[in-house]
């Protein structure tokens, strides 16, 4: 039996689902993205998060643990951060939208 290698991805605190209200992973400039990727399997794993085609964090994990992540965006906009994850003969690839509010949401 193959284990999963991705448990769980979190962004801001909360499980990763794109049908969630987006309001609640958005961020004001400044304001830190954080990424936690809870990870299954043995041995070892490589992960990365990109961001716009820039690799922000990169580094290996021991199996099973956790890969941590942090970016700030200084201007409003969307970004599309790419996590990829190998270890245990297995890839794993997931697309987050990361959005940069002007201003803080009332209501």
């Amino acid at each position: 039996m193959t284990r999963k290698l991705v448990k769980e991805v979190r962004l801001n605190g909360l499980p990763y689902n794109t049908n969630r209200d987006p309001q609640f992973y958005r961020r004001l400039p400044g304001q830190p993205f954080r990424l936690q990727v809870l990870l299954g399997g043995e041995g070892t794993a490589k992960a990365r998060f990109e961001v716009d085609g820039e690799i922000r964090c990169e580094r290996e994990v021991v199996l099973p643990g956790r890969f941590e992540c942090e970016v700030r965006f200084d201007a409003p906009g969307s970004h599309v951060g790419t996590l990829v994850v190998e270890g245990g003969g297995q890839t794993h690839r997931q697309e987050l939208r990361l959005d940069v509010e002007a201003e803080a949401w009332v209501g």
